[in-house]
């Protein structure tokens, strides 16, 4: 019987190709983190606008005011 091949164990895998499923894992969270933090970040509130008049102290005429008794 003739010997065709030898078998031998294949090398054993560098550090990158070991490792490379953590460095994708951990660089994915840390941009989903940082993504998540800075990219809706919420709006500065304005202040709302402040009347100019004030309203008067006693009931009287309005222009949008109907009278009792009237449609519009």
């Amino acid at each position: 019987m003739a010997v065709i091949g030898v078998l031998t164990e294949p090398p054993p895998p560098t550090w990158w190709r070991a490792n490379r499923h953590k460095v994708y894992g951990a660089a994915g969270l840390l941009v989903g983190f940082l993504i998540g933090s800075h990219l809706h970040a919420t709006p500065d509130q304005q202040p709302l606008p402040q009347h100019r008049t004030p309203a008067p102290a006693t009931p009287g005429h309005h222009p949008t005011h109907t009278p009792p008794g009237r449609t519009a």
